[in-house]
């Protein structure tokens, strides 16, 4: 038995799939992120079309962030058919799933394009920005398919226990969508006028276009699944899609305490959301991080959970929080050593600063916890431990997040209030996932 924990939940193993999914985590904002730079230096309407690609990426990131759970889903699916030798009975449930997300996604970009007038105008745009962000989303999410597809097939490739081939898509979709950003978007002298956020939205169509070809290639040639779609269901189709509707309902319920969060601090004043902003954006950065962690927990849980081995599943779990737990606590005495300085990289006025540097300790004493959170979040997906996910979150939401900022707000805690229902949401979070997992796995493993 020691043997097979030496061999199997090392920091070499650990490591060959945390740090290649850091990278694809990392990699994947920077598309949203340089749409917005380089349209934000455009030489005419620079802050209409700049606010118009924040709306746009904004609502598309909340869209996909809620139906890409299927990666989740699928990659909990095939790590444990991976670990238990079983491959074969899921086959046919990939290509049928690979279909479902098109033809959802199609249905989708159909209906969102038919409304996406009212659908802006609901994030308040009028006037240029309102016809900016219609005509810059609807040539982008024709990438929406494509991205939904190669996501999927990323949680395919995670299953396998490999992180790499998703991390050189991403690499390249970046790459590509920078590349095509600056000569689309500003054009050349003396050979073509630029595309203005027209460029920008072809820019971004052709990186997820140049992902997913990508993503075809490494499923097509380094995995055993194809895409023949057989009319017999696959048994486990009714399981997956339970799992990944319980999982929409926790990621919308997350979404939900950061929408909730958001528009508190707008309330308070323009200083208060941009120095939430820069807040939140730092909370964010540090996420991607331990999101890469929180994949290889994903991936070799339900790895060892298909193998049965309940002993190597409980070592797994120490080893990676306490990686994730260093990398924080490493990441947060770099913050505390440059703590006024951080906030002069996102903006420079004084009551911003302010009101961030006021704030700012919350978040970093948040981040040992909010890695725990994350860690076991990741094995408890790769588990499939997605309606305890679902019901945990909903718990957490409604009945921490909500009644701690509605009471500090009460007070008149103002941001104070936000961070604090934050705190109190993510020790929800980690504290009773530790003591599930311990419950219930540590048991099996003794």
């Amino acid at each position: 038995m020691a043997t097979a924990i030496t061999s199997t939940v090392t920091f070499k193993n650990i490591n060959k799939l945390a740090i290649p999914a850091i990278i694809a985590g990392i990699a994947e904002p920077l598309i949203s992120l340089a749409d917005v730079a380089i349209v934000g230096n455009v030489s005419y309407d620079s802050v209409s079309a700049q606010a118009a690609v924040g709306i746009v990426g904004s609502f598309l990131s909340a869209l996909i962030w809620i139906l890409a759970q299927t990666k989740t889903a699928i990659s909990a699916f095939v790590s444990q058919s991976y670990g238990g030798k079983r491959l074969h009975s899921i086959k046919t449930l990939v290509p049928q799933l690979l279909l479902f997300n098109l033809l959802l996604s199609l249905f989708l970009y159909i209906t969102t394009s038919l409304v996406a007038t009212y659908i802006f105008e609901a994030y308040n745009a009028s006037g240029k920005i309102l016809e900016y962000s219609v005509s810059y989303y609807r040539i982008r999410a024709l990438g929406f398919p494509l991205t939904l597809i190669t996501f999927a097939i990323f949680g395919v490739f995670r299953g396998l226990q490999n992180t790499y081939w998703a991390m050189k898509c991403s690499l390249t979709g970046a790459a590509i969508n920078i590349s095509f950003n600056f000569l689309l978007v500003y054009g050349i002298d003396g050979w073509f006028e630029g595309l203005h956020i027209i460029g920008a939205a072809y820019a971004s169509l052709l990186a997820q276009l140049s992902m997913f070809l990508m993503a075809l290639w490494f499923y097509i040639k380094k995995t055993p699944f194809r895409f023949k779609v057989k009319r017999k269901i696959n048994p486990k189709m009714k399981d997956l899609l339970i799992m990944s509707g319980n999982l929409f309902i926790r990621t919308a319920s997350l979404n939900l305490a950061i929408y909730m969060a958001n528009a508190y601090a707008t309330d308070y004043g323009k200083n208060f959301i941009a120095a939430q902003s820069i807040l939140m954006n730092i909370w964010l950065f540090f996420s991607f991080f331990i999101d890469g962690y929180a994949n290889a927990g994903n991936a070799m849980g339900g790895r060892l959970l298909g193998e049965k081995k309940y002993l190597d599943l409980w070592r797994l779990s120490k080893k990676i929080s306490l990686y994730a737990i260093v990398i924080a606590l490493g990441l947060g005495l770099i913050c505390v050593l440059l703590y006024s300085q951080i906030g002069l990289l996102f903006n420079k006025d004084a009551d911003v600063l302010e009101i961030f540097k006021d704030v700012f300790w919350i978040v970093l004493l948040m981040q040992p916890i909010n890695a725990l959170a994350f860690i076991y979040d990741g094995i408890f997906k790769g588990l499939g431990e997605a309606k305890y996910l679902r019901n945990l979150l909903l718990v957490a939401t409604f009945g921490g997040f909500m009644p701690t900022l509605l009471i500090a707000d009460h007070f008149g805690f103002q941001l104070y209030a936000v961070w604090m229902a934050f705190g109190v949401w993510m020790i929800l979070r980690s504290f009773t996932l530790v003591f599930k997992f311990r419950k219930k796995y540590l048991a099996q493993a003794v």
